[in-house]
């Protein structure tokens, strides 16, 4: 794989050099600080030398021939490290950089629980707020008790109904308000709140609560409220900003052994809450700080320890759930909360045609990651371990 540079220039932070607390350029200004910003409960000594981990990855990504990656190690306080491999595409030999668009994917589900909040926050909804009532004319569930399902049940995927409900329908290449009509048939397994039942067309019913509290778009409101007030002048919502980015990565899939570029499932993007946002690897660490508490007059403590609550614990069987050091794991508003090897974690990661990614974040050591790959591979799953593990190995 070929290594990219780890300080390469960037639209995004030459439009935001005055807003950065922290550029590139100033790196090595981070690390004697980052200790003392840790939580005030943590009682570990963290390992904050990343240079194992960075390697771990380049030579795991080397091994399987990923065409491109992007990664982000950030504090509070800044960047500690931001490096990119690879190119955008097997077919051409455009580098990967630090402004290369990629799919997020599932990471996408943070971006719309934040957005959410952001509605009860502003008074414009209540956590209690009832889709049956909001939408009278949709029909969800087929037992009697989904008609209580809130807004807090759609965005930690405690509804009650059948896990993954028409996800085939989108893998199928249906588009989102082709599958609204169907809610009524979508089996109820459980009264609301009862148990966790992860979910993507469901799930995206939280643009349409944005649309008809706002009066805007989902994509405009993400844009006031999230993007452009936290720097992230190139993340977008939808299809055709991916198609019309000259800085977009394109989507690989391994083909008898050797990476081939794949086609885009467009019905993914119609349910844009779940899986339609775009964005660069410079994009993705602006919102890990802001989730850290670097941004408090957009993400002030309290609304973040709010998006970070634990909602619903999640079953075993997922990929995160198989990892060893995983003690208890639950889905909040948007992000998943898990306990590994007594480290309190914020997690999410992200699969579609062609893209994988993963984010996590510590908040108690004051450091967070963020990983793309315009590649299904499934090195991804053990991204966030390795980068734990690290953390808590001292040398």
């Amino acid at each position: 794989m070929i290594k990219n540079s780890r300080h390469t220039d960037s639209r995004a932070r030459k439009a935001l050099l005055p807003f950065l607390s922290t550029t590139l350029s100033t790196i090595c200004l981070i690390l004697p600080q980052i200790s003392a910003a840790a939580g005030p409960n943590s009682s570990v000594d963290y390992n904050y030398d990343i240079n194992p981990f960075v390697d771990w990855i380049e030579e795991a990504s080397d091994e399987k021939g990923i065409p491109g990656a992007a990664l982000a190690v950030v504090s509070r306080e800044g960047i500690m490290h931001m490096q990119t491999w690879g190119v955008k595409s097997v077919r051409e030999t455009e580098l990967v950089t630090a402004d290369s668009i990629f799919r997020i994917a599932s990471m996408s589900k943070t971006f719309a629980g934040t957005a959410a909040t952001l509605l009860v926050d502003q008074h414009l909804q209540s956590w209690d707020s009832r889709m049956s009532d909001l939408f009278p004319e949709l029909h969800i569930g087929t037992g009697s008790s989904s008609s209580g399902i809130t807004l807090k049940h759609i965005v930690s995927h405690s509804s009650g109904l059948m896990p993954h409900s028409y996800s085939n329908l989108l893998d199928d290449g249906v588009l989102y308000d082709s599958i609204k009509p169907k809610f009524d048939e979508i089996p109820t397994v459980c009264r609301p709140g009862q148990c966790y039942g992860y979910q993507n067309v469901i799930f995206s019913l939280i643009a349409d609560v944005v649309e008809q509290s706002t009066g805007e778009s989902y994509e405009k409101y993400l844009y006031e409220q999230i993007f452009k007030p936290l720097g992230m002048v190139t993340a977008t919502v939808g299809l055709e900003p991916y198609l019309e980015d000259p800085e977009a990565t394109l989507p690989h899939r391994q083909v008898r052994g050797n990476w081939r570029t794949t086609t885009t499932n467009p019905a993914y993007y119609s349910a844009a809450p779940a899986a339609g946002i775009n964005a660069s690897i410079f994009d993705m660490s602006m919102w890990i700080r802001a989730n850290l508490g670097a941004f408090p007059e957009v993400l002030p403590e309290d609304f973040l320890s709010e998006l970070h609550e634990p909602i619903i614990a999640t079953p075993r069987g997922n990929y995160f759930n198989r990892w060893s050091g995983l003690e208890k794991a639950y889905y909040a508003t948007g992000w998943r909360v898990f306990d590994y090897k007594g480290l309190r974690v914020i997690h999410h990661g992200g699969g579609v045609r062609g893209y994988r990614s993963e984010m996590a974040f510590v908040p108690d050591a004051n450091i967070g990651m963020v990983l793309l790959f315009n590649a299904e591979s499934n090195l991804a799953n053990d991204v966030v371990p390795a980068f734990l593990d690290n953390l808590i190995e001292l040398h």
